[in-house]
């Protein structure tokens, strides 16, 4: 105590300790990529360009579930100014994220599970080229019941959002249970049961995506995108377009915002490094008859309003369920949750792309009132 007194008296060093100057602390520090992005010298996905650079679009399916019976690419690729036309059987080997759900398909092969699934994409010389001979694309659809609920997909086993599963359209199922449940009912002042229901939504960065691919003159691939994950896009490439890794490089350009919306493999992605690869000269003299064909192909998606979940990519690892949760209101003595994943289409409007993700809990708390 009197140490104490004595230091404060004499401002020994804890006194001169609180009046040292920080140097990080409180210090306003600029950020390191400031001065690029407000002088515009950033560059993003949108902004790569190369010459002679050729543009991709993909067309959509405009139903939420259907069979593709037949596509007819055949006045689309003799339309003037396109120099390729890809359809699901150019790229026929499903990838995913986690090994339980290796389901999606970078364009439909025959099965189409949302609005906006893509189905065929078209590259040509310029952007509007392009898009008109979407237009020239005939697809023969046989209309599917559509699944786009909880209750519609337990009540309804076929037809089946994907052949893979326990039964009918249920995903998986997962039971978790710790402590004496039935003891705890009976002991519980309260016992409560309900179903939960939540909102979907959408990542929303200002900046959409977009990807640049090329194909080098050894043959190697390069592709520039907005992404969040370069080693998920980069292991996709290589188990959908049959490479070798080492022959895979992807550059993950700056992100104009994305908010987890950006942390999966996307359809344009594999679709414009295919498109790269079949359009390449690996020799530049090349002097044949298709040596003006074009080996770079870019895309832009814009617009897109993706639901937090996905029928896109048949995924339950992005709905996450925390059993732990509502603190402040009780203490919990045993837990039993049930969860039951299933498939759904997305039913929303045409010309949109859509992913959704269903889950759904039956959560039973026992414990004391906080």
């Amino acid at each position: 105590m009197a140490n104490r007194e004595d230091r404060a008296k004499t401002g020994g060093e804890d006194s001169k300790d609180d009046k040292k100057e920080m140097r990080v602390i409180g210090v306003p520090r600029r950020r390191v990529d400031a001065r690029a992005k407000v002088t515009g010298q950033t560059r993003f996905a949108d902004d790569i360009f190369f010459p002679r650079m050729a543009h991709c679009k993909l067309l959509r399916s405009p139903h939420p579930h259907a069979r593709i019976r037949r596509i007819d690419t055949l006045r689309a690729a003799e339309h003037p100014g396109v120099y390729l036309v890809l359809s699901g059987k150019d790229l026929p080997i499903e990838y995913g994220i986690l090994p339980v759900s290796q389901d999606e398909q970078a364009l439909s092969v025959d099965h189409v599970r949302h609005v906006g699934d893509p189905v065929a994409a078209v590259v040509a010389r310029e952007e509007l080229t392009a898009f008109e001979a979407l237009d020239l694309i005939d697809v023969e659809y046989e209309l599917l019941t559509t699944i786009a609920d909880p209750e519609e997909a337990l009540a309804t086993p076929a037809p089946r959002i994907h052949e893979y599963g326990e039964e009918g359209n249920i995903h998986k199922r997962v039971s978790l249970e710790f402590g004496d449940v039935q003891q705890g009912f009976l002991e519980a002042d309260e016992v409560f049961e309900d179903t939960f229901f939540y909102q979907g939504n959408t990542h929303l960065p200002i900046e959409q995506h977009a990807a640049v691919a090329i194909k080098d003159p050894e043959g190697k691939l390069t592709i520039w995108s907005s992404t969040q994950t370069p080693h998920y896009l980069h292991r996709a490439l290589a188990k959908v377009l049959q490479m070798p890794p080492g022959h895979i490089r992807v550059i993950a350009t700056p992100n104009g915002g994305a908010f987890g919306g950006k942390s999966d493999p996307f359809n344009h992605e594999i679709v414009v490094a295919r498109a790269a690869l079949l359009l390449g000269r690996h020799d530049h003299r090349d002097a044949s008859p298709n040596a003006d064909r074009r080996r770079r192909v870019w895309f832009l998606r814009g617009g897109q309003h993706v639901l937090y979940g996905g029928a896109a990519d048949h995924d339950l690892s992005h709905s996450a369920i925390q059993i732990s949760g509502m603190p402040h209101v009780h203490q919990q003595a045993a837990v039993r949750a049930e969860t039951r994943a299933w498939h759904g289409a997305a039913a929303l409007r045409a010309r949109s792309a859509a992913r959704q993700d269903c889950g759904e809990i039956a959560f039973r708390s026992s414990g004391l009132a906080a």
